[in-house]
C-alpha cells in the first residue's frame, strides 16, 4: 500500500509521510493564495485543448451516434493524457533534483483545490447581500451559477450560492483530496480533467447531449464515493463543532441519505442534503436556466428559507469540513505506510 502511494506520486522510495507532507503543503498554498489570475494554471491549459479537439472532432462527425462517440473519445484523450502527462513531469523533475520534483508536486496538487477560491466567491455574494445590495449579489452569484438571476430575490440568491457551496465542496476540495491520497499528482489531475470536461461538455443541450454523454458519466462516476465521503465529512465537521451530539449524529446521516437520494443528479444530492440538514434550511425548487423553468425537488421540504446568514454558517462549516478530510486522509496514509513497512515488508 505504500509502495502504491509512492508511485502515484513517483518519489521514488518515499515514504507516506512524504506522500502526506507534500498534500498539507498543497492544500495550504490555496488557502494562503487561491486562485491567482497571474499564476499559470493548468486547468486553463486543459480547456483550451478540449475546445481545440472539439472542433477538430464535430468536423468528422455528422450523425448522434457519431456525436457520443468522438465525445467517449475526447474524454479518454484527455483525461489519460493528462495522467500520462502528469507522470512524466513529476518523474523528469525528480530524477533532475529532488527539491524541484517536491516543489513540482505542490504546484500540480495545489491547483486541484479551491477551498480559498469557493470562499471569496460565496464572499461576493454575502457582503452585496449584508449591505441590500441585490444587484451586486445577482452579478457576483452569476459567475457560480448556470441558473438565471437577474430577477431573484434574496431568499433565492442564498439558497442558489448555499447549494453551490455544498456542491462544490465535494468536486474542488474533497475529491481531489481523496484522489490525492489515493494515487497522488497524477490521479488528482486526471480527476481535475474529468472535472473540466464535465463543466464544459456535460450539459442536457442540443449541443451536448450526445457529445457530452461520456463526460457527464465519467464525472459521475468519479464522484460517486466522493460526494458521499462530503455529507460524511460535513456530519462529522458538525459533531466537531458542537453543533450536533453524538446521539443526533446517527439519526442525521440515516436522514441525509434519504434526502440525498430526491437529487436529480446521482452525487450533488448528499452534500446538498447534508449542507441543507445541518443548517435546518430547504434547498430546492423553481430555477430558470436561458428562461426556461425547471423544478428541482425540495430537500429537507420542513426546513426554513434560505437567507444571507446561512452563507456565513456554510463557508465556517466548510472550512471546518476540508480540515477534517485532510486529517482523515493523513492518518490514514501514515496508517498505511505503518501497515506497509512493520505487517507486509
Amino acid at each position: 500500500m505504500s509502495r502504491f502511494l509512492a508511485e502515484g506520486i513517483i518519489i521514488p522510495g518515499i515514504s507516506c509521510c512524504g506522500c502526506a507532507i507534500l498534500i498539507l503543503l498543497a492544500y495550504f498554498l490555496d488557502l494562503l493564495l487561491g486562485d491567482p489570475r497571474w499564476l499559470p494554471h493548468p486547468v486553463v491549459f486543459i480547456g483550451k485543448v478540449i475546445s481545440i479537439l472539439e472542433d477538430m472532432l464535430r468536423r468528422c462527425i455528422s450523425s448522434a451516434r457519431g456525436e457520443r462517440l468522438a465525445g467517449t473519445l475526447l474524454t479518454a484523450i484527455v483525461v489519460g493524457a493528462v495522467f500520462l502527462l502528469s507522470r512524466v513531469i513529476i518523474f523528469r523533475f525528480f530524477a533532475w533534483q529532488v527539491y524541484w520534483g517536491c516543489l513540482a508536486s505542490v504546484y500540480l496538487l495545489y491547483t486541484t483545490f479551491s477551498l480559498r477560491s469557493l470562499e471569496e466567491h460565496v464572499l461576493a455574494i454575502e457582503f452585496p447581500l449584508e449591505k441590500g445590495d441585490l444587484p451586486g449579489a445577482r452579478r457576483a452569484l452569476s459567475l457560480i451559477v448556470g441558473r438565471d438571476t437577474e430577477h431573484l430575490t434574496e431568499e433565492e440568491i442564498s439558497r442558489a450560492a448555499l447549494e453551490s457551496l455544498a456542491e462544490n465542496t465535494g468536486d474542488g476540495i474533497i475529491a481531489p483530496l481523496f484522489y490525492a491520497f489515493l494515487g497522488g499528482v497524477p490521479l488528482a489531475m486526471a480527476y481535475k480533467a474529468v472535472n473540466t470536461l464535465d463543466s464544459m461538455l456535460g450539459y442536457r443541450n442540443e449541443r451536448y447531449f450526445y457529445f457530452g454523454w461520456a463526460a457527464a458519466k465519467f464525472d459521475d462516476l468519479v464522484n460517486l464515493i466522493p460526494a458521499r465521503l462530503t455529507a460524511l465529512f460535513f456530519l462529522v465537521a458538525a459533531l466537531v463543532g458542537g453543533e450536533i451530539s453524538p446521539l443526533q449524529a446517527g439519526k442525521l446521516c440515516a436522514k441525509i441519505l434519504q434526502e440525498g437520494k430526491k437529487h436529480l443528479s446521482p452525487n450533488s444530492g448528499y452534500p446538498e442534503a447534508a449542507a441543507a440538514i445541518l443548517l435546518g434550511v430547504q434547498f430546492g425548487g423553481r430555477s430558470f436556466y436561458g428562461g426556461i423553468s425547471s423544478e428541482r425537488p425540495l430537500i429537507n421540504a420542513r426546513g426554513r428559507r434560505t437567507s444571507g446568514e446561512d452563507l456565513g454558517s456554510l463557508r465556517v462549516l466548510v472550512k471546518r469540513t476540508a480540515l477534517v478530510a485532510l486529517l482523515t486522509g493523513v492518518a490514514i496514509n501514515l496508517l498505511a505506510g505503518v501497515f506497509y513497512r512493520y505487517i507486509l515488508s
